[in-house]
């Protein structure tokens, strides 16, 4: 298995001061193609030199079209990206059988457009989810909620959430609402907790809980998010608008393209990094052989 890692890892994290803060929230704003998913799948790989374990990348593309994780981060870092599956009903065996310890890729929350999509409309005029919904929901979450937590239990500190497409409001769409509920509710829920939830009854499994809990707060989650926008200026100029989840952000991080000469080059920009320093520098990148290079 190959251990490089991307050239645009140490500039990045310089950019930073130092890198993203661990418990924080990071959005990754830039259209379909710019190369949001390769530095994410960076991000995530890099988790084996800086925590020991890679990260897991969660996907909630529901079109059917192939963001191609598997393919990028074979070729990139000789990392096969197996899919998660073990599914964990109440009263039922936790562990996940041989070999789904290795799978860090999830694509089981697929659902995309607008919430009232998902909702029907209540006798006092209101609106609530749909009962069929929410059972199809509940069910997924036995298979997410597991995946997070058994593989931050063995170590896992980087979640990728990839996969978000663009909506005028952010308030609107239903994958902003799925990631609010995953990040307070799974991701940044108190590990003890969470393990309770899911390995019932807890007085067979609590040995296990005990010596498997994890700082939930030292979770740093990198949300990708598609956008109409292309270039760069028209980036740096978006509007944060109700519900964008990048006002509540701790980093912003935007992708565009812009002309330099007789060619369309990928720039990169940091806009918002709380609690630190951070260069304010706009830098070229390219994709290259080795994932995301900055110039």
């Amino acid at each position: 298995m190959t251990t490089r890692v991307s050239t645009g890892v140490a500039k990045l994290d310089a950019m930073l001061d130092g890198g993203l803060l661990p418990g924080t929230l990071t959005v990754v704003y830039g259209a379909t193609g710019i190369g949001k998913t390769h530095l994410g799948l960076t991000f995530a790989d890099h988790g084996r030199v800086a925590d020991g374990a890679r990260g897991i990348v969660l996907d909630l593309n529901g079109r059917g079209d192939s963001q191609q994780h598997d393919e990028y981060a074979a070729r990139l870092f000789g990392w096969s990206l197996t899919p998660w599956t073990h599914t964990v009903t109440p009263m039922t065996d936790p562990y996940p059988p041989p070999g789904q310890m290795d799978a860090s890729y999830s694509n089981t929350l697929k659902w995309v457009g607008r919430v009232r999509d998902y909702q029907v409309p209540t006798p006092d005029g209101g609106w609530e989810f749909d009962w069929s919904w929410k059972a199809a929901y509940n069910h997924a979450l036995y298979t997410v909620r597991p995946f997070v937590y058994f593989h931050c239990a063995a170590g896992t500190r980087r979640v990728v959430v990839d996969g978000v497409e663009p909506m005028d409001s952010p308030a609107d769409s239903i994958q902003f609402f799925v990631f609010d509920e995953l990040y307070r509710k799974t991701i940044h829920r108190d590990a003890e907790t969470l393990g309770m939830e899911i390995c019932l009854p807890v007085w067979k499994h609590r040995e296990f809980i005990d010596s498997h809990v994890y700082d939930h707060t030292a979770l740093t989650t990198m949300l990708l998010v598609t956008t109409e926008e292309t270039r760069l200026e028209d980036l740096l100029a978006r509007k944060v608008a109700t519900g964008d989840i990048g006002a509540t952000a701790n980093t912003i991080v935007v992708l565009g393209s812009e002309r330099v000469g007789n060619r369309l080059a990928r720039m990169l920009c940091v806009i918002k990094h709380r609690s630190s320093a951070m260069s304010d520098e706009i830098v070229e990148y390219r994709i290259g052989a080795r994932g995301i290079e900055l110039g």
